[in-house]
């Protein structure tokens, strides 16, 4: 394997510990090999399920060669080949944006090539008899050489669609897309690309999630003019701004963004982006289902427990199963009024007469009640855990608006 930097890499000195008789076995598979990982790529990622034809095919054809052979070359410590990795790599990246390809297609065959390459060495070793130890080291070299691959390519598509943009707008974006991006990318990748776009890097940002007002049509009107170091995107699917000053911020983008609904993110590290948007994303489902109540800017610290809560549907059809499976065979107005007398009774743990006072019914119609639900549960109703979780799921069939079992 080319050594990928002047002073080494962690794949070169993880293949160098290996005994030189491991290489020397191995050599007569590389083409195999080589064969093998391209099918692999070929096969799972649908951007690479065509003839590789053109430059562009014969750079990654020879990029696969080179990180077989250059790879069994590094073992015992034979010197590097005559490419240099940094310089192939970055020339795979700079050909997959000119010829308009994806990012994420390239890193996806990189992970199905360093699999498809686990998956064969494995086997051999296996078959050959090798020490599990070795086969650990293998693992561990083959992942490390994707690591490398893959941080250069992106480098280099990264460079290359920076250079084709030719504007700080959308450089700018670009820059977004890597902030965004999961799993996060490289560091370096995103400080180069940040300086390019004129943006400091700040410690810790809020990401928020938009809707544009229903009557804005996207072709016909521009954006609002917005703070020169906000990042933004308003015309994709998940229109969303990162911002590092949320509070100054605020102040102008809500005149800017007047009839757009704003769903903000928690505060976290730069690196963490990605999850605050997520949860901000969240927040605003929420408010267009009607579980939180509307308004022009919600932030999700507000309502935390309301979006954990509603994060997973699986989940909370899981916990109506087993917290509220009694109910299960009753009509549905049997459930709404076992469930409001149930949630009552968790919520106070108060009297008959102080949960009637709640419930606007005769204290003796609670008592039935209460018996029923006695029978129905047994005593599940003196196990803290249990309470909570039928708490919880009562809860989040309330904020839904819907009865207990709707969902199980």
């Amino acid at each position: 394997m080319s050594e990928p930097a002047e002073t080494g890499s962690q794949a070169r000195t993880l293949w160098v510990s290996l005994p030189g008789e491991v290489a020397r076995r191995f050599r007569p598979h590389a083409d195999n090999l080589g064969k093998k990982i391209l099918e692999a790529i070929q096969r799972e990622v649908p951007e690479y399920a065509k003839p590789l034809e053109g430059g562009f095919g014969t750079v990654i054809i020879k990029a696969i060669e080179e990180a077989v052979i250059g790879s069994i070359d590094s073992i015992g410590g034979r010197p590097p080949g005559r490419h240099k990795w940094d310089e192939l790599f970055r020339e795979v990246g700079r050909g997959v944006h000119k010829g308009g390809g994806s990012l994420d297609s390239l890193q996806a065959s990189y992970r199905v090539g360093g699999q498809a390459a686990w998956r064969y060495i494995a086997a051999w070793g296996q078959r050959t008899g090798m020490p599990t130890p070795m086969l650990c080291v293998c693992a561990e070299a083959i992942f490390a050489v994707i690591e490398e691959i893959s941080s250069y390519s992106v480098e280099g598509y990264t460079v290359a669609q920076t250079q084709a943009a030719g504007t700080l707008e959308r450089r700018r974006r670009r820059l977004l897309d890597l902030l965004l991006a999961t799993p996060p990318s490289p560091p370096k990748t995103v400080a180069a690309t940040a300086e390019a776009a004129g943006w400091p890097l700040p410690e810790r940002v809020n990401a928020v999630a938009l809707q544009s007002p229903a009557d804005r049509h996207h072709d016909d009107e521009p954006g609002p003019s917005l703070p020169a170091d906000v990042l933004v995107d308003l015309e994709s699917t998940q229109p969303c701004l990162l911002s590092a000053n949320l509070e100054r911020d605020l102040r102008l983008l809500q005149p800017a963004l007047r009839g757009w609904h704003l769903a903000v993110g928690p505060r976290v590290p730069l690196a963490d982006a990605a999850t605050s948007l997520r949860w901000a994303s969240r927040t605003l489902q929420l408010v267009r289902e009607g579980v939180i109540d509307p308004a022009p800017v919600v932030h999700s610290a507000d309502h935390l427990s309301t979006v954990w809560l509603m994060h997973d549907d699986f989940l909370l059809a899981e916990l109506t199963r087993t917290a509220l499976g009694p109910f299960t065979g009753l009509t549905a107005k049997q459930q709404d009024r076992l469930g409001e007398t149930l949630m009552a009774w968790l919520e106070g743990r108060g009297s008959t007469p102080e949960i009637a006072e709640v419930l606007k019914v005769h204290p003796q119609t609670v008592r039935y009640r209460l018996n029923q639900l006695t029978e129905l549960f047994g005593d599940r109703l003196n196990d803290p855990a249990q309470r909570l979780d039928m708490q919880l799921a009562l809860h989040a069939h309330r904020l839904r608006g819907t009865r207990p079992l709707d969902v199980a």
